[in-house]
């Protein structure tokens, strides 16, 4: 945890109210594109009210460690709630807009966090494999690393670096098409990794 955001967590529980609204507005954009992700446009703000609210009641409980993680973690569970309740699976019903840039680097999951949370790259990324989506969203969208992630989700950080980058040479592709369709420049798939990493099955299925 930063050390800004890190004091910022110590002075909200120790009642600061700024402190809480300024944690509010460091994690709440990633927050709500990683829900509208999970739950749909209709329901994501709903979901981050809950999730806010949890946090405020427990934050006097938080014992230290990824304050984000420990935020994303509670808005994840308060999604899987609300899926339970409508009986159905994820879905994204955020329309496509023009696409995005994605810029092609060794190690994008770090770098495409702006260029990922436009409406319209939500939307392509509704297309992926649940497992690459989810992944891709905490790493460029929400900003976690691999290790920390992998907590949020119960996978090991190797599985969930794999299943980013995945995702991430999904989207590249996806763009470099719409982009020759269109007529413009093709956007540069993302460069491979080595070999590829051995498969891990996740523990939440």
């Amino acid at each position: 945890m930063s050390g800004e955001l890190s004091r910022a967590v110590e002075s909200a529980q120790a009642g600061d109210e700024e402190a809480f609204r300024f944690l509010y507005r460091s994690l709440q954009p990633g927050l709500l594109r990683y829900l509208t992700a999970l739950v749909g446009a209709d329901a994501a703000e709903d979901v981050a009210s809950e999730t806010w609210l949890q946090v405020a009641r427990d934050l006097p409980n938080f014992s230290g460690g990824e304050f984000r993680a420990w935020v994303v973690t509670i808005a994840r569970n308060r999604a899987m709630d609300h899926l339970r309740r409508q009986r159905r699976r994820p879905a994204l019903p955020v329309p496509v807009q023009e696409l995005s840039e994605l810029a092609g680097d060794a190690d994008t999951a770090e770098r495409a966090g702006e260029s990922i949370g436009t409406e319209a790259a939500l939307a392509m990324i509704a297309s992926l494999p649940p497992r690459e989506a989810e992944a891709v969203l905490l790493r460029a969208v929400v900003g976690l690393d691999a290790e920390t992630a992998g907590r949020v989700l119960g996978r090991r950080a190797g599985a969930v670096r794999t299943a980013a980058h995945r995702g991430l040479r999904r989207l590249a592709l996806m763009l470099g098409q719409r982009a020759e369709e269109s007529g413009a420049t093709a956007t540069p798939p993302l460069p491979r990794t080595g070999s590829p990493a051995p498969h891990v099955e996740s523990v939440d299925g």
